[in-house]
């Protein structure tokens, strides 16, 4: 027989009921609690010696203090560590003190027989064990599960233990407990089959095969699980793995079609002239938008390709934690979105929430390339519209500001955002797409380097720095620019007018895309 400990046997959900008993202010894991052997009898006196054993009794402790200390006393005569019993917690307070000098483990539980079959499945019947964690996830997924969040939840309850789906950057959904940053330091997520043995942390994991993620593993999770209890969790999550797989599908074409939904109600809405018509009004608060009250538009953009789709995602997971009325939703390639307040707060409050809006921005970047622009605080429908056009006036000129981290708020832009809006006035575009004509030749790095050079305020080293060349290779590029333009950079004016030239054929290409 294999060592049994009591770790391992409460991590078991199906252990009768186990728990330890120990005397008032006695100090944990003072005592034995790994065990060479078990011994389950009705009747003290019907038991055999087994040193370093555990034993389990059937019958509840007699009532008498002597009685009972006679009990522990014959218990450890026989080389036995451990003494689990029913009722075990009403042992007095001397028992307990006298099994604790006598280095004696004493244990309440509710079934002694289940407890018996518990140690069994640890020590020889591995296979049982994992037979029966098989039959459980087999029962787990034959109930209908409306999303992952209820499939993960049906899995916890039937297994007993925490459940989780999870990638290295974190917890996507879980159920039963609570997976800790350690674990998931600890995982390897490279291998088909994972087993985390750090102790308190233990889990078992399996790749999740997804058409649409990678990285994806399902894991079952617990603290104190013996390699057996794990392996056995091994197979059972290999046999769950398959309907986590399916079901993470079934909601991300759910989710795809709801966010085209949500994508073309916002285009609607924002196409709207001043009134809305009643049919879409009564979508949008079918959708939870409601336009009355106050709003704080936000618009999220890339800086280059990005997967807007798992950009609103991670968005709307961090929005969930705000106490406040949020929506977002694709659009562009980008992310739009607002928060709603029910009336006006005052400029402390509003500042709070921008600053939410900052770290939401501080998060994203650690995933996506992106620039966020925050609009101004805007009424009613009509400033809804209002406020989140602005918040695409100020993601537009975020990715060129690395000063602020790629994060503007419009209203901290006065004269240059109205310049930014005139610029992309369609009969500014062709005289713009005329002035930089000489730059616009196929495979010509010309137009990038003077956009770069003239949003980093006409600066060779910072321009170098932010496109990955060397110093010379800028200046040699802005004097060939200024040749073949026929203009000089030097003068303001003229400065300002190939800039907003620049950022007007930006962002029409961008909105191409």
């Amino acid at each position: 027989m294999n060592l049994l400990t009591l770790a391992g046997l409460l991590a078991l959900p199906d252990n009768g009921g186990l728990a330890v008993v120990r005397p008032r202010e006695a100090e944990p894991d003072q005592l034995p609690s790994v065990w060479d052997g078990i011994v389950w009898s009705l009747d003290a006196r019907d038991l055999t010696a087994v040193p370093g054993g555990l034993a389990i009794l059937g019958v509840e402790p007699p009532s008498e203090p002597w009685q009972q200390d006679a009990l522990i006393r014959r218990v450890h005569d026989l080389g036995f560590t451990g003494l689990a019993l029913p009722r075990g917690h009403r042992l007095g307070e001397g028992t307990r003190r006298l099994g604790q000098r006598l280095g004696l483990q004493l244990m309440a539980v509710e079934d002694s027989l289940t407890l018996a079959r518990a140690c069994w499945h640890l020590s020889e019947g591995k296979d049982a064990l994992t037979l029966d964690y098989v039959r459980k996830v087999a029962r787990s997924i034959a109930y209908p599960a409306d999303n992952l969040a209820d499939l993960l939840r049906h899995l916890s309850s039937g297994l007993g233990h925490g459940v989780a789906l999870v990638d290295a950057e974190g917890v996507l959904a879980s159920a039963g407990g609570y997976v800790a940053p350690e674990l998931l330091r600890a995982m390897d997520f490279a291998p088909w089959l994972d087993f985390v043995t750090d102790p308190p942390f233990t889990a078992a994991s399996v790749r999740v095969d997804s058409a649409s993620r990678t990285g994806l593993r399902f894991v079952i999770f617990g603290q104190g699980m013996e390699r057996a209890h794990l392996a056995a969790l091994g197979v059972a999550a290999e046999v769950a793995m398959p309907a986590v797989a399916a079901r993470l599908l079934i909601d991300e074409v759910a989710d795809v079609n709801d966010v085209a939904v949500a994508s073309g109600l916002l285009r609607e809405f924002l196409e709207s002239p001043g009134r809305i018509e009643d049919d879409l009004s009564r979508r949008m608060i079918e959708r939870g938008w409601r336009t009355g009250g106050v709003h704080l538009g936000f618009r999220i953009i890339g800086r280059g390709r990005i997967d807007a789709l798992a950009l609103l995602r991670v968005v709307k997971a961090e929005l969930s934690g705000l106490a406040i009325d949020s929506h977002a939703t694709t659009s562009g390639g980008g992310v739009s979105g607002w928060l709603t307040f029910g009336a006006e707060p005052p400029p402390p409050e509003l500042e709070r929430w921008v600053a939410a809006l900052r770290g939401l921005h501080a998060i994203l970047q650690c995933r996506f390339n992106i620039a966020t622009g925050v609009g101004t605080l805007e009424s009613g429908g009509v400033g809804l519209a209002a406020t989140i056009d602005e918040a695409g006036d100020a993601a537009r000129i975020a990715v060129n500001r690395s000063a602020t981290g790629h994060f503007v708020r419009v209203d901290t832009l006065g004269l240059e955002q109205l310049l930014l809006a005139w610029s992309e006035a369609d009969t500014f575009i062709p005289a713009a797409r005329a002035l930089l004509a000489p730059l616009l030749e196929p495979g010509s790095e010309l137009l990038a380097t003077v956009s770069a050079y003239l949003n980093h305020e006409s600066a060779v080293a910072p321009t170098a720095h932010a496109l990955g060349l060397h110093r010379n290779t800028v200046a040699q590029r802005i004097a060939r620019a200024q040749e073949l333009l026929g203009l000089d950079l030097a003068n303001p004016e003229t400065r300002l007018a190939v800039q907003l030239a620049c950022r007007a054929l930006s962002t029409r290409a961008e909105g191409k895309e």
